[in-house]
C-alpha cells in the first residue's frame, strides 16, 4: 500500500460492518499490535489505529501507531479523549447513527447533511474543550454507518457544509454498500464505482479517502486535483 501511494495506513481488529459483533480487547490487541510493530519496521507512511478502545489505542500509540480513528467520535470510552489531550495525536471524529450492530436498522434523519454537521462540530468542540488540539482533529461523515443509500449520496453532495466547518474531512468510500446497489455488484467488483464515488468526494472537499484500491486511487485523484487546484510542478 505504500508502495502504491497509500500516505497513511489505517489498521484496525474489530469489523465494522453492518451487524458486527464486537471482540474483546484481548482479541483486538492480539490483532493489531503484530501488524503495527511490523509496519513500523517497514514504513515511514504514518500508521492510524482504528479502535474506539482507549486501551487499544494506547498500546498501539506505543507500539508506533501515529494516529487515533474512532468510529465512536469518542462516545464509546470515556477515557478516549484524555489519552488524544495527553498524547497530543491526530484524531479522527466518525458520525455513526446507533452500533455496528444496530446502525442499519431503519436509520433515519431529517435532513442528514445538517444533523451530521451538527453531531461533528459538537464533538470537535468536546474534544477541544478537553484539551485536544484544533489542528489535531479530522472529521468523517459514516458513509454507511447508519445510513441509507439516498443518505450516503446526499451526505456526498453535502460534503462543502462539512468542510465549512474548518477541519480535514476524512472519506470512506470504497467498496461500500451504497456502490453495490447502485451498480448491482458484489465488493470485489466495486473498483470503478469505488474510484467514481472517491474523485466525487475529493471534488466536493475531502482530504483524505480511506480505499482498498490504493494504486488506482491514487491515480483518479491525482486527475480529480489537478481540475480541483491546476496542475501542480
Amino acid at each position: 500500500m505504500a508502495a502504491s501511494g497509500a500516505d497513511i495506513i489505517d489498521i484496525g481488529g474489530e469489523s465494522t460492518r453492518p451487524g458486527a459483533q464486537p471482540v474483546t480487547q484481548e482479541e483486538e490487541l492480539a490483532r493489531v499490535l503484530p501488524v503495527v510493530r511490523g509496519l513500523r519496521r517497514e514504513v515511514a507512511v504514518p500508521i492510524s489505529i482504528d479502535t474506539y478502545k482507549s486501551n487499544i489505542a494506547r498500546a498501539a500509540l506505543d507500539d508506533g501507531a501515529d494516529i487515533i480513528n474512532d468510529i465512536s467520535a469518542l462516545r464509546f470510552d470515556p477515557a478516549m479523549v484524555s489519552l488524544v489531550a495527553t498524547e497530543q495525536v491526530p484524531l479522527v471524529l466518525m458520525h455513526m447513527q446507533g452500533t455496528p450492530r444496530t446502525m442499519q436498522v431503519e436509520p433515519h434523519y431529517d435532513d442528514v447533511t445538517r444533523e451530521v454537521r451538527d453531531f461533528l462540530a459538537g464533538q470537535m468542540y468536546e474534544a477541544m474543550d478537553a484539551g485536544v488540539a484544533p489542528e489535531a482533529i479530522i472529521l468523517d461523515p459514516g458513509i454507511g454507518f447508519g445510513k441509507t443509500i439516498e443518505h450516503n449520496l446526499q451526505l456526498l453532495r453535502g460534503l462543502p457544509v462539512l468542510a465549512a466547518l474548518g477541519q480535514p474531512l476524512l472519506v470512506g468510500v470504497s467498496r461500500k454498500a451504497f456502490i453495490g446497489k447502485i451498480l448491482g455488484q458484489e465488493p470485489a467488483d466495486r473498483l470503478e464505482g469505488s474510484l467514481a464515488a472517491a474523485v466525487a468526494a475529493d471534488l466536493s472537499g475531502a482530504n483524505i479517502v480511506r480505499v482498498h484500491d490504493v494504486a488506482e486511487t491514487c491515480k483518479a485523484v491525482r486527475v480529480a486535483d489537478a481540475i480541483r487546484f491546476g496542475l501542480r510542478q
